[in-house]
Formats: structure tokens, sequence, C-alpha cells
């Protein structure tokens, strides 16, 4: 199973280019697609869950045209938006029963086996009859990933899905997606590295609706081997060292001064310390020199 994004560009009526000639190509497994807000993140999920056309570009998946044949690609999808939306007084049991037949399941027993296994999956099943607006946020989020199992899809789009969410949900929330991205094609988008360092085998860095760097994050992460120099220095001075070294992103230490750490294929000078690489920088990176 294969997802080919070729030459895919939209403007906006207001004059935003949110996908410019994009191309990108993603198969089995967790994908994470990594970027700022106002990216093109949404506007990408968007169109290849065919909630928007493209102005030009082709979109195939699994043998699909998504473009030209909807349908057939609604089948095998399934999506979970940024916003999810208001939940009626329902239960998660009943909720599901209600997609489920949304979704052509029109055997009780059938409908009634499936929505037990999402649940188990999505760590819900002991909070099955309780009202689904009366999760939590990342219950909620959860929830959605069990609606989405329901038509056992071959193509999974999440969209920011750990936006908002505590720690201790978040966790919960990425062993959810752990467990079924092993044999599906799930593509992950997101603002935050970690998601990414934590769960996916590839991944694209993506700004300005075009794609910055596609690669794994290990691989990305080597390529910047001997790349990366740390040196701590006085709040004041950040601005003198942005304008005389390529400073990618800096930290406050406890005893208020920073942590920077800058990107050079040479050492700086001999008051810069060789520094680890990690995938934090690579994301930097690309977006600094973007810029």
């Amino acid at each position: 199973m294969k997802l080919q994004i070729s030459n895919l560009s939209k403007t906006y009526p207001n004059g935003v280019k949110a996908l410019d000639n994009l191309n990108l190509v993603i198969g089995t497994g967790m994908f994470g697609l990594l970027g700022p807000n106002g990216a093109g993140k949404s506007s990408l999920m968007r169109t290849i869950a065919t909630l928007q056309k493209p102005d030009s570009g082709s979109i195939t998946f699994d043998g699909i045209d998504i473009l030209k044949d909807q349908i057939s690609l609604r089948k095998v999808l399934g999506y979970l938006p940024q916003e999810f939306g208001v939940y009626p007084s329902m239960s998660a049991e009943e909720l599901l029963d209600y997609f489920a037949r949304l979704k052509g399941i029109s055997s009780s027993k059938e409908r009634k086996a499936i929505i037990k296994e999402v649940l188990l999956v999505t760590n819900l099943y002991d909070v099955r009859t309780k009202n689904v607006s009366g999760y939590s946020g990342g219950m909620k989020q959860r929830f959605g990933i069990a609606q989405l199992l329901l038509n056992n899809p071959k193509l999974i789009i999440v969209d920011e899905p750990t936006a908002g969410l505590d720690p201790a949900e978040r966790h919960r929330f990425l062993n959810v997606l752990r467990e079924i991205g092993t044999n599906h094609t799930v593509i992950f988008s997101t603002h935050i590295v970690d998601d990414v360092k934590e769960l996916c085998t590839e991944m694209a860095i993506l700004n300005g609706g075009k794609i910055l760097n596609q690669n794994t994050p290990a691989a990305a992460v080597n390529e910047l081997d001997n790349q990366i120099w740390t040196k701590i220095i006085d709040r004041d001075d950040l601005e003198n060292y942005e304008k005389e070294f390529n400073v990618i992103s800096s930290n406050y230490n406890q005893d208020n001064t920073l942590n920077i750490r800058v990107h050079s294929t040479a050492q700086p000078n001999e008051t810069f310390s060789k520094g680890t690489p990690q995938l934090e920088d690579v994301y930097f990176v690309a977006l600094k020199n973007d810029n």
C-alpha cells in the first residue's frame, strides 16, 4: 500500500498558497508530518481526505485515484480532524453503533463485535456506557480513533491529535496510535517534535506548503553529525550571537543563562562545544534554511 502525492498545489481565495507543488510518497506504518502552525498540514490532510480539491496535481492510494474516485477512497479511509465536533448525550457504545450503521455495517452481530474490538484497542471498554460528552480531552481523542477504526481503514489520517492533551493523556493516546500503526498507513500531522520522535518510522518537514526534508527520524538526525555546537551565554548577549552565528534554538538554564545551539559544518570558535544532534535540531535547521 502506497500513497503517492504528485505536484499538488492549492491557493485559497485570500491569496494564501497552502500547498506549493508538493510531492510525497508514504508507505505502510506511522508517517509523521511535522511543521509549524500555518505550514499547510491541515490543507494537505483535508485534500487527501477528499474534503477539498486542489488546484492541480494528483493523489493515488493503493490503486485509487483519490481526486477522481472519492467514494472508493472514503471506504478505506479513517480520518480524525483537528476539531472532532460536539457530542450528543449518548454513550460511547450507542454512538459507535450509530457510526457503524452510517458506515454500512448492517448486521447487528457484526456491529457488536467490531464495537467491542475498537473499544478494547482504544482502552475505552470500561467506560463504554458513559456519555462521550463527559469524556476528558484524551478520551475524546481515543474515541475519535475508535470511530475511524470501525470500517477497518487502510489509510488513517490524524491531524494535530495531541494538541491540548496533558502528558498522561498524550502518552495513552500515542500508545493507541502505536498499536494501530503497524499494519495501516497512518499519517500523523503535528507541530510537536517529540510526537514524531516517539512514534514515527518516517517523517517529512513541511512549511509554506513545501516539503523541506523527508527521511527516517534516525537518518535525519545522523545527517547533522558534527554540525551542532552548543554554548552557555548571558541572555543579554543572544542578539549579538544571532547576528554572528546560525543560532537555531536557545533554552533557559536555572541560573537565567541561555544554552544556545548553533548549526555549522565547522566549529564556530574554540568557545563552542560539540552537541549531540537531536530531532528538534533537524526541525529547526530545516525551517531556518527555508527562510
